[in-house]
């Protein structure tokens, strides 16, 4: 049976509570839009399975609550994020200027080198905007992160931004690739010679490579 996947990593969605997390998780993995959700508590997750640069990778995407009571727990789930989506509405000032004290929080809990996307939600919202979309732009260029603006309602950017926060964290661990293409290729020979030389030896095992 194929392998169901080559590595696997945690993404972190953060935010103010109702910028739109949860949305955007539900539009990636699922496909699926709800107008009204209710706030998550402390901290829900999905998981997707997508190929990049041919690379087979499991995503377990973890959807934080933006409520204070509920940050000491949410923090925890900092230490083992590969990547990081900070989050914020573009019809909400407020949560455009929480966004530096999300960074904050990353730069004191998240591991050192994890990768970070800058995201304005709910850009359908055109008439309720608050937040110019070159004041985005020139946030994520003073904290060195790319930047989208995504719609979970209209689809706009949710594969394309998942999509590049998983090239950036594959493009950082770019050894671990390397060892792992290495180790694929040395168990592809070995397969080959042993069926070549009909030993009874079982069939190796598929490798895998978690970065949690």
């Amino acid at each position: 049976m194929a392998k169901q996947y080559d590595v696997l990593f945690r993404l972190l969605l953060i935010g103010d509570s109702g910028v739109g997390k949860t949305c955007l998780l539900c539009r990636f993995t699922d496909n699926e839009f709800h107008s009204s959700h209710i706030s998550t508590i402390g901290v829900d997750f999905k998981m997707k399975t997508i190929e990049v640069d041919g690379i087979k990778v499991r995503i377990q995407i973890w959807d934080t609550a933006g409520q204070e009571r509920y940050q000491t727990i949410t923090k925890q789930y900092y230490r083992r994020a590969q990547g990081i989506f900070l989050v914020y509405d573009i019809s909400s000032e407020r949560s455009y200027q929480h966004i530096m004290k999300w960074v904050s929080d990353v730069d004191e809990y998240a591991p050192e080198g994890v990768q970070k996307i800058l995201i304005g939600n709910k850009a359908d919202e055109e008439q309720k905007r608050q937040v110019g979309r070159e004041q985005g732009q020139q946030l994520a260029r003073e904290y060195g992160m790319d930047f989208y603006e995504t719609s979970a309602c209209t689809n706009l950017n949710i594969k394309e931004s998942f999509t590049r926060l998983t090239e950036l964290v594959l493009q950082a661990h770019r050894k671990e690739l390397e060892g792992l293409r290495t180790r694929a290729s040395h168990e592809l020979a070995l397969a080959e010679l042993e069926e070549e030389e009909g030993k009874p030896e079982g069939p190796v095992n598929s490798s895998k490579t978690c970065w949690c």
